[in-house]
């Protein structure tokens, strides 16, 4: 008996309808997740340009109003938006505290009432700060969890297929073998679009929480020296 040769092209361009919408659909999401993917390495890396360049200057400067001016120069860093939150708030209070009737000095104030205000301001930069790392992750998760259930109901598809082939076509192997290669196709291409997704989205997630965390210790370098500032007058 011949055998027929069968490709993977051959076999998609050969498939029903609805494998043909399914596999056109995981071939978009694939595409989309790559793209996604692409983004955010780019992104990340300017990210963290724009991270050490803020962090030289932070390090490096004697006084908060010097690396507010100095990190005027860089485009964007999430701890350039924590700083900035922070520094804000410690001048509302401090213009505050000097038009007020109590002519309390900033030492007095936080000497008495501690940073709690400026600490709820760095975390509310904070989590605007980790918006721009987060971007499109959800793009990625979605893509991870659906696409596996999508290529799912087109093996499901395939294998019913195959089973109307065989109970018209006797029995014979090509009665049934194309709705078989349409069911393990719509598998792979799948998985295919689903375990990259996953894996990046593990990858980038991952890179958040340990940004999360520097940017906490970052926190608490910042209220260290607006604290020596303020004791220092």
């Amino acid at each position: 008996m011949q055998v027929t040769e069968m490709n993977i092209l051959a076999i998609i361009l050969d498939s029903g309808i609805v494998v043909k919408a399914v596999l056109i659909s995981l071939i978009i999401s694939s595409i989309i997740s790559w793209a996604v993917v692409l983004k955010k390495s780019k992104s990340e890396s300017s990210l963290k340009n724009g991270d050490k360049e803020f962090l030289d200057i932070f390090n490096t400067s004697k006084s908060m109003s010097e690396v507010m001016q100095k990190c005027d120069e860089i485009e964007f860093s999430p701890y350039k938006v924590m700083f900035s939150s922070g520094y804000q708030e410690f001048l509302k209070i401090k213009n505050s505290l000097e038009s007020s009737s109590a002519k309390k000095t900033p030492k007095e104030f936080f000497s008495e009432h501690g940073f709690v205000a400026i600490e709820r301001a760095l975390k509310k930069g904070m989590n605007e700060g980790m918006m721009k790392r987060e971007e499109n992750l959800s793009i990625l998760a979605s893509i991870g969890s659906v696409t596996p259930f999508v290529g799912l109901f087109g093996t499901v598809w395939g294998i019913i297929d195959s089973f109307t082939g065989l109970a018209s076509g006797g029995g014979t192997l090509d009665a049934v073998a194309p709705g078989i290669a349409e069911a393990l196709v719509a598998t792979a291409v799948g998985l295919a679009a689903a375990i990259p997704a996953v894996l990046f989205y593990n990858h980038f997630n991952n890179k958040n929480a340990r940004s999360t965390s520097e940017m906490e210790n970052f926190g608490q370098d910042f209220l260290n020296m607006l604290e020596r500032s303020i004791l220092a007058v």
